[in-house]
């Protein structure tokens, strides 16, 4: 898909559908050891939804694919999960998508300058209780991550990586698996990458997106 194909697809208006809701959120992943050792996200809060947004960002050099971190271990909540640059908005973000430049700014040292906003994803619901916007733009042409001078910060964000627009494309690539919990099946999306494990609303939003660009 050249940057033409996937101007025109992230231009269609999505079809109207309701948020996305989350199946599994736990900090730990299903495939270690000890998989359920928290209950956070299993059931939604009884309280207001907190408003987040996440920059989904296309890299369109050599290497082409979705920006995405690996969050450090040290963390609170979400240790060492992949996800999308972004968070909580703040009042006086304006919007959405001031928020995710923003949080971008901050995670990864991404230059707002460089983000050309090109639309919206569905909303996504976590278990956790957020209501995360997803906000899709383009990085500049013929740049590759290593291009971008990205300064991750050392409290947030272990890595930066992408997961290549081929693999994205691919409607065999994502996999739905199943743990089981409490004495519930819980079914989420995990996507293939050789170094990390890409899962829960991260592999969900991706899922969202691929659909967009096949036009499914």
């Amino acid at each position: 898909m050249d940057e033409s194909e996937l101007r025109a697809r992230l231009a269609t208006p999505a079809p109207p559908r309701p948020p996305q809701r989350g199946t599994i959120e736990v900090d730990n992943p299903p495939s270690l050891a000890a998989p359920f050792g928290s209950d956070e996200g299993w059931t939604l809060a009884d309280q207001p939804l907190v408003p987040a947004a996440v920059l989904v960002s296309f890299l369109q050099g050599r290497e082409r694919g979705v920006l995405l971190t690996k969050r450090t271990a040290h963390l609170n909540k979400h240790a060492g999960q992949v996800s999308f640059p972004g968070g909580r908005i703040d009042p006086g973000d304006g919007s959405p998508e001031a928020a995710a430049l923003r949080e971008a700014q901050e995670e990864v040292g991404l230059d707002p300058a460089l983000v050309e906003i090109t639309g919206r994803l569905g909303d996504y619901v976590t278990g956790t209780g957020y209501r995360i916007t997803p906000i899709v733009g383009l990085l500049p042409r013929g740049r590759d991550l290593d291009e971008l001078a990205l300064s991750p910060s050392p409290d947030e964000v272990a890595s930066v990586f992408a997961l290549p627009m081929s693999v994205l494309l691919d409607p065999a690539a994502p996999q739905r698996r199943r743990a089981h919990y409490r004495g519930r099946w819980r079914e989420f999306w995990v996507w293939p990458h050789p170094d990390h494990y890409v899962w829960g609303a991260t592999a969900a939003i991706l899922v969202h997106l691929a659909e967009r660009l096949r036009g499914a």
